[in-house]
């Protein structure tokens, strides 16, 4: 199959189960911000944040190890029966020694709903290796369906446990365990894990090998953690949770581009990983490149153009607050597709050290201006503070990589998408509603001019599967 079309395939089934997991939050926005307070949604956003940076120590990135090996032996059983079975010996082992000292700190610290919280934590896990499992095993559309499982999940334990129960909080995360336990099973189960695991093909020499791999990728996946969420500790430190729960409804916004974006990520670090000693990797990879651009810049400023129509649709008034701040995190987002796209092809020629360390000085730049700037500013501070540090790093990644591959940008490209969000974002704080529809009429215009080719090769593409 054409390399485009693989990763195209591939993107769109992904797309089918991730959408239903990661817009579902979005989409819950109304009954979270009527029923929770501005404290209580920040203290919850907070803790779901510290469950994410406890996910890559416990497993030292296991996740990521195997499903790059399993990639590597899909056509060999007896290769992924090993790997398999070395996953599932050390991440049992973490997950008790884990579990221990989770139980000896909280005899000290007393963690707000502990044993929820702990529960929480295992599944993800749980359910994060097992999506690696089945990604690594080809099995996409498995995969699919337990993140389809995932937000229907989610949905009806938040209605039941918020709306009927009155949970609020302690509700929320009930609900986030509920939806990845429910995951964990369908994919144990579905992809017949429990036949493939035989600790007697535990091997150390191969544990140590997939260790030199993903252990890098710690501190990366520590410092992603700080570059995207230390603005919630040092808000709720310095200014307090409620403002923190304004932030938390801000980010939401631009988690839609992320979500995406990491849809597409997974489908594009297999192609990376498959393609990275093509002779037409670097056409390969520019071609991509470009396109991505073009798709997300218009995403980008598409959000933008329909946020004052949408948000206070959304949003409960007492989190009016929150628009302010949706702009520069929305750019941020969209550079962050090319980090994380860069970061791929990094990963593909297995230089995680070189993601890692990119990864610490953008996590040292966002907390840096975050600390200089938060009591002047505010919450300004701390959308800015993400906005530039993704700007450094993609700027970085893009001038570095270029000793491994050569991809190219399109300059008349790079030109317009500045100036198509010069020009929304300066619609966007005019508070008037007739510039509001004309920057949504031009964005629009805009979207379907620049991706006019993407979208009717799209067109063919469906048209024909469909007659198929």
């Amino acid at each position: 199959m054409n390399k485009k079309n693989q990763l195209a395939k591939n993107t769109i089934i992904i797309l089918f189960g991730k959408v239903s997991t990661r817009f579902i939050s979005f989409f819950l926005l109304p009954l979270y911000t009527a029923y929770l307070s501005k404290s209580e949604y920040g203290i919850v956003d907070l803790i779901q944040t510290y469950v994410l940076l406890f996910v890559p120590i416990i497993t030292l990135e296991l996740e990521m190890s195997i499903f790059r090996y399993l990639i590597d032996s899909r056509d060999d059983d007896n290769k992924s029966d090993r790997l398999i079975s070395n996953n599932f010996y050390v991440l049992g082992i973490s997950l008790l020694l884990f579990s221990v000292l989770y139980f000896i700190i909280n005899s000290f610290m007393k963690f707000p709903f502990p044993w929820i919280i702990w529960i929480d934590i295992i599944v993800c896990v749980l359910s994060g290796n097992f999506l690696q499992i089945a990604r690594g095993l080809g099995k996409t559309v498995d995969y699919s369906i337990s993140c389809i499982l995932t937000g229907l999940t989610t949905v009806i334990s938040n209605i039941i446990l918020i709306c009927h129960f009155h949970m609020q909080a302690e509700g929320m995360i009930i609900s986030m365990a509920l939806a990845n336990g429910v995951c964990s099973l369908y994919l144990f189960l579905r992809l017949k894990l429990f036949k493939r695991i035989h600790f007697k093909l535990v091997d150390y020499k191969l544990l140590k090998e997939m260790y030199r791999y993903s252990i890098p990728l710690v501190p990366n996946g520590i410092s992603w953690w700080i570059v995207n969420v230390s603005d919630r500790s040092i808000i709720i430190w310095i200014i307090g949770a409620s403002a923190n729960g304004l932030y938390a409804i801000s980010n939401k916004f631009s988690m839609i581009i992320s979500s995406l974006t990491g849809i597409f990520n997974l489908s594009w670090s297999e192609s990376a990983a498959l393609n990275i000693n093509s002779t037409e990797r670097d056409t390969f990879f520019s071609d991509i490149a470009n396109t991505v651009m073009k798709l997300f810049v218009s995403l980008g400023a598409g959000m933008l153009a329909c946020m004052p129509f949408v948000f206070p649709l959304m949003i409960h008034p007492k989190y009016q607050d929150a628009y302010n701040y949706i702009p520069p995190l929305v750019i941020a987002t969209v550079f962050n597709v090319g980090i994380c796209f860069y970061s791929q092809i990094y990963l593909a020629k297995k230089l995680s050290k070189k993601v890692a360390s990119t990864t610490v000085m953008g996590a040292i730049i966002n907390i840096v201006i975050n600390l200089l700037f938060i009591k002047q500013l505010g919450l300004y501070a701390a959308a800015l503070s993400t906005l530039i540090s993704y700007f450094v790093m993609f700027v970085y990644f893009h001038f570095d990589l270029k000793k491994h591959v050569n991809i190219q940008y399109d300059k008349l490209l790079l030109f317009r998408s500045i100036l198509i969000f010069a020009f929304i974002i300066w619609i966007y704080y005019s508070h008037n509603i007739y510039l509001y529809v004309f920057g949504f009429i031009i964005t629009v215009l805009y979207s379907i001019a620049s991706n006019y080719q993407f979208l009717l090769g799209s067109y063919h593409t469906i048209k024909n599967k469909i007659k198929k």
